[in-house]
């Protein structure tokens, strides 16, 4: 069953992340500093130096070396937490995704576009179901 959809007034956020930087937690930091209570990754197009990631269903954290190039970012962010999917591809052409996780470095920049929804958040609670910190979108009051 599919949440009850939300609408909402939308505000872009355009920023760029430099060599060395960890791509979850700058973008968890720039929610922080800019209070963004319920934003999406529009794009983000880079490079990484090293990925850490979790592959699908998996529970441990695995880091590969890079570079990479950031084919694809997409999820939800706030200031306490976010989750993010990520696909990146080596110097061949190979591609590998899974949930990005913190220890992911910046190798050359990220260049990335936030949009906020300014009458939502985005919260994250335990689902019995699932067994994960879910989404929970609330109206912003």
């Amino acid at each position: 069953m599919a949440t009850e959809p939300f609408s909402s007034s939308v505000t872009s956020y355009c920023f760029r992340l430099r060599p060395g930087q960890d791509l979850k937690k700058e973008l968890i930091y720039y929610c922080q500093l800019h209070h963004l209570h319920a934003a999406c990754v529009v794009s983000c197009v880079g490079s990484l130096n090293k990925a850490h990631l979790r592959l699908s269903n998996g529970k441990d954290v695995v880091e590969f070396q890079g570079p990479f190039e950031i084919v694809s970012l997409s999820g939800t962010v706030n200031s306490t937490a976010a989750h993010l999917h990520i696909s990146i591809s080596d110097f061949e052409g190979k591609v590998l995704g899974g949930h990005l996780m913190d220890g992911s470095e910046i190798y050359t920049t990220a260049e990335i576009v936030l949009l906020e929804n300014r009458d939502l958040t985005f919260q994250r609670e335990n689902d019995g179901h699932t067994g994960y910190k879910e989404l929970l979108i609330q109206k912003r009051g």
